[in-house]
């Protein structure tokens, strides 16, 4: 079951992910480029070189959840940043995967931002 919503936090990794790697080699790019323990409960996002492909790794209690979702046409963009990682909203990561032009988006202002 989905278990992801806006309660969590997000980092997405913006370097290429060979998407061959599973849960360890994962958690391992996570310690090696956020400097973050995988096991503390936030969502790590992962896109491969063709942006056509998305990893999310998130600890639960039990073990590691891996989401993966391969589009069959088009790709994902990436927000503008500046280096390999960044923490993105609940909000941005699903205008990406539904493939919604994140320049084009205008956010309103809502109470507490």
């Amino acid at each position: 079951m989905f278990s992801l919503s806006n309660t969590h936090q997000y980092f997405l990794y913006t370097g290429p992910t060979d998407m061959r790697k599973s849960f360890d080699g994962l958690a391992g790019v996570v310690q090696q480029h956020f400097n973050r323990n995988p096991l503390n409960g936030e969502v790590f996002v992962f896109i491969n070189k063709r942006r056509d492909r998305l990893k999310l790794l998130h600890w639960e209690p039990g073990g590691f959840t891996l989401y993966y979702k391969r589009l069959e046409k088009g790709t994902l963009e990436i927000p503008d940043i500046q280096g390999d990682t960044c923490h993105i909203s609940w909000s941005t990561l699903m205008l990406m995967i539904e493939g919604i032009g994140l320049e084009s988006v205008k956010k309103r202002p809502r109470f507490g931002q």
